[in-house]
């Protein structure tokens, strides 16, 4: 392994994976380190009994249909023909159980309408409005660039007015300026565990650009969500790149306010006047590069900075296959139409009162793979928001500073009774499925914590409130020169589009061109011509 790389990207989440991609078709030799055993961050899936397998973080994805930025960032590097997008039930996607009320959501803002307006007739002049307003925000917002500098703002004036009007303000001021009533804004806001907020916090271009992005299709790749970390790494490789897992950094080192590299665990350095981080946020600016290197304001402003809510999972293998008895749908359950107080809750440092499930069942999904889970069977994830709080999960310093906590009797009691609770709301979903379960597993805000180093145990970065959102999050550049960031935390945002479009985007910034724009149009970067055939396993290729 060299020593000396032109580029050294920390973290193998989809957004550094996908700037050292970039980096490395460009020319510039890339090294992409990741603590974990197997690249993908959380993208990456795991395997229970040699017949289950489960994804972390992908569970349906927007903005993949032709055209699309997804496909356009993979075609990009010549991988886009190695992930096959499985379109979820166009009529209904989402299915939102609130009490007395099942609603379906299709990909079409026409029929969306139009079932909103057929569910809440009382509310059909609130909800034209509201509806009007938000696609125009997604529409107005194609003409803003991130980051917008204040010289761009004559020009949006014109180009995008319901954007500088609405976009970052809350969902809930929205709501009120359409007067709508307690259940509809619930029904509209019910997607919001796609980005750990309720409507008091959320900007509403937040809002539209993920209810927009679903629109035009929700997706899943075919092979399980290991197939898009897979493409990744199989193009850094094939442009003389490499991915190094089981390697921890332990410090970004600083030379005169510029990178030099960076110095393991264990004290090995490797050199690079290049560094990328897809590392949490915090623990990349306060720990690695360290106070000493920063302003007092960076510091203060980093520390300051509020993580989203974190998410607990239950993984679950079944002995009975339910590809041919429920829709291609994620289920998503509320007990209560107060999405406020169950975040309130939750923030808090409280197991909220009230209930939340989030419910995918990848072998639905994707019912042709059987590494997912084999005929006869299923593999499925419940997920609720919970709390990060340490005091609540029996955890003093955290898995990151070295704790050990599996055989903590009253971690494991809270890990357990939360368990059994979300499978005994999921029944009511879907009946019989204590009775089939096989193998079950819970992942709680340590465990990922544990596996990613994330501050708070979250997978969404830092909280994308209105008053942490566009502007005020990181933008690519530091103020330490050849320190770059990616990920979830930046101002490109969360979630499995929003990381591939900021890892492009951060490759931009560095190069100083701009990529997206460059393989929407067609562009290939690197040489295909090396990639060589596709994987076989897509979990092996990525390790």
């Amino acid at each position: 392994m060299s020593t000396d790389w032109d580029a050294i990207v920390i973290g193998s989440g989809l957004g550094g994976l996908t700037a050292a991609a970039y980096l490395a078709a460009l020319g510039r030799k890339t090294l992409v380190l990741e603590q974990h055993y197997v690249a993908g961050g959380n993208a990456h899936v795991f395997r229970r009994m040699k017949k289950f397998e489960f994804d972390v973080g992908v569970h349906y994805v927007g903005d993949c249909n032709p055209g699309g930025t997804l496909p356009a960032i993979l075609k990009g590097l010549g991988v886009d023909d190695r992930v096959e997008w499985l379109p979820l039930d166009p009529d209904g996607f989402d299915t939102l159980f609130f009490p007395g009320i099942e609603f379906k959501v299709p990909a079409s803002w026409d029929l969306y309408r139009q079932r909103l307006v057929e569910t809440f007739p009382d509310d059909e002049t609130g909800i034209h409005r509201f509806l009007d307003i938000l696609r125009a925000v997604v529409r107005e917002s194609g003409a803003v660039r991130l980051p917008v500098e204040p010289a761009d703002l004559p020009r949006l004036v014109e180009e995008a007015p319901n954007f500088l009007k609405w976009a970052l303000r809350p969902l809930s001021d929205l709501f009120d300026e359409c007067g709508l009533g307690t259940k509809v804004r619930a029904v509209l806001a019910a997607e919001c565990g796609d980005y750990a907020m309720p409507p008091s916090k959320t900007p509403v271009v937040l809002h539209g650009a993920v209810i927009g992005g679903y629109m035009k299709g929700a997706y899943y790749p075919k092979g399980g969500g290991q197939v898009i970390p897979a493409a990744l790494v199989a193009a850094l490789r094939a442009n003389g790149g490499d991915l190094r897992t089981r390697t921890r950094v332990e410090r970004i080192m600083v030379e005169n306010g510029k990178v030099t590299g960076v110095l393991l665990e264990g004290g090995e350095e490797l050199r690079a006047p290049l560094v990328v981080s897809n590392a949490d946020l915090k623990r990349t600016m306060l720990d690695m590069v360290g106070p000493e290197h920063l302003s007092p304001a960076t510091c203060e402003k980093i520390a300051a900075y509020r993580m989203a809510l974190p998410i607990f999972v239950v993984y679950l293998g079944l002995d009975m296959d339910l590809r041919e008895r429920m829709p291609n749908t994620n289920y998503w359950y509320y007990s209560s139409f107060d999405l406020e107080k169950l975040y309130a809750e939750a923030s808090s440092g409280q197991l909220p009162e009230d209930t939340f499930l989030f419910i995918s069942v990848g072998s639905v999904k994707d019912p042709g793979t059987e590494a997912i889970a084999p005929r006869g069977c299923t593999s499925l994830e419940i997920m609720s928001l919970v709390p990060s709080d340490y005091r609540l999960w029996s955890v003093d310093e955290g898995p990151a500073h070295g704790e050990r906590y599996h055989r903590n009797r009253d971690y494991r009691d809270i890990k357990g009774g939360l368990t059994e609770r979300l499978i005994d709301e999921a029944e009511k979903i879907i009946p019989g499925l204590r009775e089939h379960i096989v193998w079950k597993e819970a992942a709680t805000p340590v465990t990922h914590e544990r596996y990613t180093l994330s501050t708070g145990g979250t997978s969404y970065g830092i909280e994308l409130a209105t008053d942490q959102f566009g502007p005020n999050r990181p933008s690519p550049k530091t103020e330490i020169e050849g320190l770059y960031l990616a990920g979830a935390s930046t101002v490109f945002g969360h979630g499995i589009s929003g990381v591939m479009r900021g890892g492009i985007l951060t490759a931009s910034a560095i190069v100083g061109r701009d990529l997206l724009a460059e393989a929407a149009s067609g562009t290939i970067f690197g040489d295909p011509a090396k990639l060589g055939p596709p994987p076989a396993d897509p979990w092996e290729a990525s390790r």
